[in-house]
């Protein structure tokens, strides 16, 4: 059978309780349709969000979402069902790289040569098998890398997006905490989308009581006398003044359909674009890679467990086929992809794993892609709502760290763990810096990547044969483990961690 070939089962109806619709299978058009809908407004929130954080742009991310999806399942044959949004783990690297005064070009050259090497880890595992990545990268630094890239962000809430609106920062962010496990099922897992919706809403609503007066990156810049400037440095800072909250100016000029816009950096406009080369900002990204592989593992043993698939077969596949959809996203300037939590968990508590619905989802993705006013929309979301959705979501990403050493049981008992990782992870929180040379730096994520990750194989080296552990494979975001017990907990209206919103 071919992979655009799906067998209907259930006569094409709501499969009943217990049964479920494997990723070859379909249900009807219309009912997988819906269920397109679904994938899309569960990946949503977080595919447009990381974009703007990252100063990339959102309808362009959603649309190369779509196009990245569509490459990834005819990679892995349609044995994998599963939806490429866009990737948190890269955010701090941008951050890095607008911090050493690179632009969106050079943030996308960065994220292309991430991509060109997950692909290249990806076909290493496909022939070669996961014992090499395993003895390379122990659960103990992929899980200190993880937390360090979440944990790095903790100042981009603090000084960009939180002082922009305090109030609406803290509303926000109460919502999406109350939401997230207060809600049952699908509305949970989308706590994210629909806190952004609510401080949107509200920061609509207290314009009509009157502006804010606050500091909004890039604009009003003044030097130390005073004086308008234009370049935002050292010198030339934002300084607050008296604006709305949200301002749909964009929006009311752009088209209901069109292609995103050409990049314009000069007078701030981010769009398609290619990218930019260096070595100093790909080595800000490279530690993303890490976190990816974590990632796709963990996504491909969760999907494996609700399907009741062997998928370790093609799981070097599926972390090659990530890499690729970077790499087609990010040569046009888009924003880089991995595979969605989300998603997985729409199909825990659905149990329709029909790589069918994902075609839908990615060409509706595509079809938003297509609408500038949707993009300026997106665009136009106010500082504050991205203050009170980012203090979670960048904690969340930290702490996935901590649930990578969890599941895997490692033991902090032993100096060999516990000393290494801890160095690199303040070293990366601590924005910590080492000149190499003259124009050559290592600071942040990359240099607590390289000290967490060559510390820990030199101290193992170093230490007695009683300390050397050798860890256990990867486990990590086992979405859905949860579901294949007593027909999954979710028609009681009770939730597993896979339902829970995740960052991807």
């Amino acid at each position: 059978m071919s992979m655009f070939s799906w067998k209907v089962v259930h006569d094409g109806k709501t499969p009943p309780p217990g049964a479920a619709v494997a990723p070859d299978e379909r249900l009807s058009w219309g009912r997988t349709a819906g269920l397109g809908a679904q994938h899309v407004v569960a990946m949503f929130g977080a595919t447009f969000v990381f974009p703007i954080i990252m100063g990339l742009n959102p309808q362009l991310a959603i649309m190369m979402s779509g196009i990245a999806t569509i490459a990834f399942l005819l990679i892995v044959q349609g044995k994998v069902p599963s939806y490429l949004g866009t990737s948190a783990s890269f955010v701090g690297g941008a951050f890095a790289i607008y911090g050493q005064g690179g632009d969106a070009a050079d943030v996308t050259g960065a994220v292309l040569v991430a991509g060109v090497v997950l692909a290249a880890v990806g076909v290493l595992i496909h022939f070669l098998g996961s014992g090499v990545l395993h003895a390379v990268l122990p659960p103990v630094v992929t899980g200190a890398v993880v937390m360090l890239i979440g944990f790095n962000l903790a100042p981009v809430v603090a000084n960009v997006y939180w002082p922009q609106d305090q109030w609406i920062a803290l509303i926000t962010m109460t919502a999406v905490i109350l939401m997230a496990v207060g809600l049952r099922g699908f509305f949970g897992r989308i706590a994210v989308f629909l806190g952004l919706i609510l401080g949107y809403a509200l920061s609509w609503l207290f314009d009509r009581v009157g502006p804010i007066t606050s500091v909004l990156p890039g604009q009003n810049l003044r030097g130390p006398d005073g004086q308008p400037c234009d370049t935002e440095g050292t010198y030339c800072v934002a300084t607050a003044f008296e604006h709305d909250r949200v301002s749909w100016d964009a929006v009311r000029a752009a088209d209901w359909i069109g292609f995103p816009p050409a990049s314009d950096f000069a007078n701030g406009v981010v769009g398609y674009h290619a990218p930019t080369f260096s070595l100093a900002f790909v080595l800000l990204m490279l530690p993303a890679v890490i976190a990816l592989v974590a990632e796709n593992t963990g996504h491909v043993k969760a999907v494996a467990e609700m399907t009741r698939h062997d998928l370790d077969p093609v799981m070097g596949r599926a972390i090659g086929a990530d890499g690729v959809g970077t790499v087609i996203a990010s040569s046009v300037g888009g924003s880089p992809t991995t595979t969605y939590a989300e998603n997985i968990g729409v199909m825990a508590a659905t149990r329709v794993y029909s790589t069918a619905a994902y075609y839908v989802a990615a060409v509706v993705a595509i079809l938003f892609g297509l609408c500038p006013k949707f993009g300026a929309v997106v665009s136009a979301t106010p500082g504050g709502v991205l203050g009170g959705i980012t203090v979670v979501l960048y904690g969340m990403i930290g702490l996935l760290g901590a649930k990578i050493w969890k599941e895997n049981r490692v033991d902090f008992a032993n100096p060999v763990n516990l000393v290494p990782v801890a160095a690199g992870i303040i070293i990366a929180i601590g924005n910590t810096s080492l000149q190499v040379t003259d124009d050559f730096e290592l600071s942040g994520i990359a240099l607590g990547t390289i000290v967490a990750l060559a510390a820990y194989h030199l101290s193992r080296a170093v230490a007695p044969p009683d300390l050397r552990d050798e860890g256990t494979l990867i486990a990590v975001g086992r979405e859905g483990v949860h579901h294949d017990d007593a027909d999954h907990r979710d028609n009681a209206g009770r939730r597993g961690d896979s339902e829970r919103p995740t960052t991807s």
